[in-house]
Parts: structure tokens; C-alpha cells; sequence
């Protein structure tokens, strides 16, 4: 198995894609961390994972705040014996105008997003740096980490940020082997998105709208981000790899 016996770190583990990637990580043979602002549901996929004879353990996290993060590391360690990948896939997202989105709005998506990928980094690849250890960071930016679309100005920009992080953190911590790379998934069927689904007409315009016919789910961006983090893939760094069923390759006229 892939990640037999590795340490796995997920923020935003208890819903959507990050659970997808606690899941499919366990069945790979690995001891997953589930972070998440909801400890009830990261103890939920925590239960799952071991019932099904896997290691994991539960963490409540806030990725905006440095305590948090730091305990969260810590007690990944602890509790795992050891540090290997980290997932950053907490994020929320807005839908209001540039004209009409309200400041605070903006500080909240660019905060979760953006700061909540840059916090986790630094405090996981500050503990493998001082114990001479090597890791792999995935983080999950966005198709509109690459793109725009209507209504979405906080978290387009903060996805750009995201995109931009990566290439500085791989370009940083390359030599001291660290890998760094990004998934930006596009129209996923999560928690988050799950209200365009509910609507048939807007769920038949999704799916003309991809090369594919199709929207994503989370266990599309799941695999992505484990390949990506896989150590038989350690000449890949500073990549943004885009899966998302060719939403940005072209739009059906």
C-alpha cells in the first residue's frame, strides 16, 4: 500500500474532500490526523477509519489561529509516532459582488483560506526541518486559483493566494525536502456546493458546461491529492494540477 505505516495530516477533514482523503488514505495503510473547526464530525471519520481496522485520530482545529495549528501538529505527532503529508483542504467561500461584498466577509474567506493553508504549512515543514526529516504538502486551490468567474472575489483571490503560496513554499523548501504541490479541482459535488445540485436546471447546466459531461466528486480530487503526495512522485514540486472534467480547457457555444 501507498502510504503503509505514513502519517497523514488533514485540515478540514470532516466533510467534502478532505474526508474523501482521510478515507482513502486510511485504506492505503495510513495513520491519519482529521482536523477540523467541527470535532463531533472529525471524531465521526476518526470512528470510521478505525473501524474498519485503521489508525486515526480526531483533532479540533481552527486553521486561522497559530495555537490551534501548532497543537494540532504536535498532537499529530504525538499520537501518529511521526509527520509525512499534509493536507490543506479547509476553505469556505462567499457569493456576493465585488460591489456589495462586505469587508468582513472578505477578511473571513481570505483568512480560512489563504492564511489557514499558510499557518498549517509553516508549522508542519518547521517540525520535519528541525528534526532533519523529509514530507509532502498538498493544498487544495481551485480552478478559480487559475480563472475567475461571477460573485466570487474573496475566494478567487484567495485561491490565487493559495496558488501562489505553493510555488514559494516549493521553491523554499525544496533542498531541504519538502515537496509542495496544489490540486485545483473544479465543479465538485460537496457539502459546500451541494445547493446548485438540488436544482435540476442548474445541475443540467453543470454538467454542459465540462468536456466531460459530468461534474466531479470528492473522490476525483481525493486521488489526485494522494498521487501527488506520494513518495514515488518526489520530482513533482511547485505543481498546480488541475482536475476539474475540462472546465477550464474550453466552453461548449
Amino acid at each position: 500500500m501507498r502510504f503503509q505505516d505514513r502519517a497523514v495530516l488533514v485540515t478540514g477533514g470532516a466533510s467534502g474532500i478532505g474526508r474523501q482523503v482521510c478515507l482513502m488514505a486510511a485504506k492505503e495503510g495510513a495513520r491519519v490526523a482529521v482536523g477540523d473547526l467541527d470535532a463531533a464530525r472529525a471524531e465521526q471519520v476518526a470512528a470510521a477509519i478505525r473501524e474498519q481496522g485503521g489508525e486515526a485520530q480526531a483533532f479540533r482545529l481552527d486553521v486561522a489561529d497559530p495555537a490551534s495549528v501548532n497543537a494540532f501538529v504536535e498532537g499529530a505527532e504525538t499520537a501518529l509516532g511521526r509527520l509525512d503529508v499534509l493536507v490543506n483542504s479547509a476553505g469556505v467561500r462567499e457569493i456576493a459582488s465585488v460591489l456589495d461584498l462586505p469587508l468582513e466577509e472578505w477578511t473571513r474567506v481570505l483568512t480560512i483560506n489563504m492564511t489557514g493553508t499558510f499557518l498549517p504549512s509553516q508549522a508542519f515543514a518547521r517540525r520535519l526541518v528541525a528534526e532533519g526529516k523529509h514530507g509532502q504538502i498538498v493544498n487544495l486551490a481551485s480552478t478559480l486559483g487559475i480563472s475567475a468567474a461571477p460573485n466570487r472575489a474573496a475566494y478567487t483571490a484567495s485561491k490565487h493566494g493559495v496558488v501562489g503560496l505553493t510555488k514559494e513554499m516549493a521553491l523554499e523548501l525544496g533542498e531541504k525536502g519538502i515537496r509542495v504541490n496544489a490540486v485545483a479541482p473544479g465543479v465538485i459535488r460537496t457539502p459546500l456546493t451541494e445547493r446548485y445540485f438540488q436544482d435540476p436546471d442548474m445541475a443540467a447546466t453543470i454538467r454542459g458546461l465540462h468536456a466531460t459531461g459530468s461534474w466531479g466528486e470528492p473522490e476525483d480530487i481525493a486521488r489526485a491529492i494522494l498521487f501527488l503526495a506520494e513518495e514515488a512522485n518526489g520530482f513533482m514540486t511547485g505543481a498546480v494540477l488541475v482536475v476539474d472534467g475540462g472546465w477550464t480547457t474550453g466552453k461548449k457555444m
